[in-house]
């Protein structure tokens, strides 16, 4: 027996556990402050009405005989794929049901999906990055090429021609720098997916907050990305469910290598590896995409950009510099004066009992840098961002 060497080469602990890790250490020895966290991406505000009546409604079926059900399509209800085909068809994206596939979580299928292909494929990341997409490639022992994120480009890399890769993570509203990519900047990024024959595993977590008509929200808004991508979504921030977990991959029939159509090759996958997101989690999802249930949603993402505006007014209050904020509920900023990221956590945490997110946790370009995020109740961003004010943190 021998294990995965590969898990070896794994940094020992998850950014986030460290950061709970010291925040419950602090916490121990000053029982008397109230700590505010903008550091994990967690929301605060319930489901809407419309989910939790959808709910309700699964668990008295699924309390009868007559409407119980046992277990589902491995690939999701059909329901629940069409009302995402809907919400498609809104954005001007025409999919097939079969095309989608629903998952407990756009984090699952962002690590999952590399079961389809080869461990020898070259995987091009950006740097500063969402942790997962890193770890679960160190896992499978693939070569990783970084391209860099920068303030010069607005943390917003475009494709370099010298650089040859199989597989291409983008996430656009970033995570974590709230950087947006343009039409024209996606377009770059698609025709270099096809000049390479390569594939674009793009993340969408965040694309209900693009407010912004002229930003795409998914890739398939670009001219030939259903040839070369592959769109991972979670509820888990567009609709709050961080904690009843669904989500959906999509995979085009257009989408073929060596011959083969990926959607085939990840339907085999799920139906042997995945049993599927219970009945009532996916009949609130559904209500998610109803004409009430976006109503009511887009109440709470407005709520959550006003938090990001008094963050973002506040720092520019201060002179300092950020990007995201709009179109996104991140906020990426300079720590001040060239404070290393974890002595900024640090001082946040001691001088104004503020949490949030080092930068360099994220990769080497996001040493100097720190992520806030707006999901935090109104009250606690305006004490937050008063506290900040008052410790003297301004350039």
């Amino acid at each position: 027996m021998h294990i995965n060497q590969n898990y070896l080469n794994l940094k020992d602990s998850y950014l986030f556990s460290v950061i709970a890790k010291k925040v419950k250490e602090y916490t121990a020895t000053h029982p008397d402050k109230n700590i505010i966290r903008l550091g994990i991406g967690d929301v605060t505000l319930p489901l809407v009405p419309v989910v939790v009546s959808a709910m309700q409604q699964a668990v008295t079926e699924m309390g009868a005989a007559e409407t119980f059900r046992g277990y589902g399509e491995e690939q999701g209800y059909a329901f629940l794929r069409q009302a995402v085909c809907g919400y498609y068809g809104k954005k001007g994206v025409a999919l097939r049901d079969d095309e989608v596939f629903i998952n407990d979580g756009a984090k699952s299928d962002l690590g999952n999906i590399l079961d389809i292909f080869s461990p020898d494929n070259t995987v091009l990341i950006p740097d500063p990055v969402y942790p997962v997409y890193v770890d679960t490639n160190i896992m499978a022992g693939r070569k990783i090429i970084y391209m860099n994120g920068n303030a010069a480009n607005d943390f917003l890399p475009l494709p370099d021609k010298n650089i040859r890769a199989d597989l291409i993570y983008l996430c656009s509203p970033n995570n974590p720098t709230g950087a947006v990519y343009s039409r024209e900047q996606l377009k770059a990024w698609v025709d270099y997916a096809l000049e390479n024959d390569a594939v674009i595993l793009f993340d969408s977590a965040y694309e209900i907050f693009v407010r912004d008509k002229t930003k795409p929200s998914s890739l398939y808004q670009i001219d030939g990305a259903k040839e070369c991508a592959i769109e991972f979504c979670s509820l888990s921030k567009t609709a709050g469910f961080t904690g009843t977990r669904c989500g959906y991959t999509v995979v085009p029939h257009e989408l073929k290598r060596d011959g083969a159509e990926l959607n085939k090759l990840w339907l085999r996958r799920q139906t042997t590896k995945f049993n599927g997101v219970p009945y009532i989690v996916q009949r609130g999802a559904e209500a998610v995409f109803s004409d009430a249930g976006l109503a009511q949603i887009n109440g709470n993402i407005d709520y959550y950009l006003q938090n990001a505006r008094i963050m973002a007014d506040t720092l520019t209050k201060l002179g300092i510099w950020f990007t995201g904020g709009e179109n996104s509920p991140y906020i990426w900023l300079k720590t001040p004066n060239g404070m290393p990221s974890w002595d900024f956590f640090d001082f946040l945490l001691e001088k104004a009992n503020v949490v949030g997110t080092p930068g360099t946790g994220f990769g080497v370009n996001g040493e100097g840098f720190f992520r806030l995020t707006a999901f935090g109740n109104r009250e606690n961003v305006l004490e937050a961002m008063r506290r900040l004010q008052s410790v003297g943190i301004a350039t």
